[in-house]
């Protein structure tokens, strides 16, 4: 007998956010999509937890992953992961000249308890200092880990607690949800091209929107849809655009 009563079980997913081509212009638009998930995630009320970060000295990131949770939360997300390109003028081009930089966005559900076993023995986790920006450290202490999973090569970090456990943990719920995404993409080798196409597992890859800076335009390359409002769009005002790829491509 179920319990219509019983609190409905959240949603998360880990979200990584990782600089592509284009130098500091690139780590700088981390920085900056990662303010606009974290804006729009306080207007939907969805709970966000970082779990590693590897910043420049400029303000920006060469890499920032974090977690995402709320009832919903996959449906809103899941359209966000692929390649995001930036133009616009940087702030040292004496020129004027227009740069095009790209970041590379993940969306990895995590997964539930059940989904994903690994055994300690299939683990190397060694602990080392967290540094900052230019290498300096943030704490004398050894509570950054990293841990390699010794069967598939996978590697991740984390660095952004002040204790040891904090971090294994924050770095084991990275991993699982690596793992499911490779469980799931084996899987759906196996389903043939157009199954293949609508789970659409090439997406880490596919160049999914670019944010024009001297035109104020966000164009969407899947839908062909643009908004003329971009910096509300960097600041969280991300529903419209999630409604349309909610409307055109489920």
């Amino acid at each position: 007998m179920t319990n219509d009563n019983a609190p409905k079980q959240l949603e998360s997913v880990i979200m990584e956010i990782r600089a592509g081509t284009g130098g500091k212009e690139a780590s700088l638009f981390v920085a900056d999509l990662f303010r606009m998930y974290s804006k729009y995630a306080q207007s939907q009320n969805l709970k966000q937890k970082i779990l590693d970060s590897h910043p420049t000295g400029l303000g920006g990131f060469k890499e920032i992953i974090f977690e995402l949770k709320n009832s919903n939360v996959f449906s809103k997300m899941k359209y966000e992961g692929g390649v995001h390109r930036v133009q616009r003028i940087p702030e040292t081009e004496k020129s004027g000249r227009t740069h095009t930089s790209t970041v590379s966005v993940a969306v990895l559900p995590k997964p539930k308890s059940a989904q994903i076993k690994i055994r300690p023995d299939e683990l190397k986790i060694d602990f080392y200092r967290a540094s900052g920006p230019g290498g300096q450290y943030v704490n004398k202490r050894e509570t950054a880990v990293r841990i390699t999973h010794l069967p598939t090569g996978f590697v991740v970090t984390s660095q952004t607690e002040r204790n040891q456990l904090q971090n294994k943990e924050n770095a084991m719920a990275i991993l699982e949800a690596k793992l499911l995404e490779k469980k799931e993409i084996e899987e759906s080798e196996k389903l043939g091209d157009k199954r293949r196409s609508q789970i659409g597992w090439a997406k880490r890859a596919e160049k999914i929107r670019t944010y024009n800076f001297p035109q104020d335009r966000v164009t969407d390359h899947r839908i062909k849809k643009s908004w003329h409002n971009l910096e509300e769009i960097l600041n969280g005002k991300l529903e419209p655009t999630i409604k349309a790829l909610q409307k055109n491509l489920q």
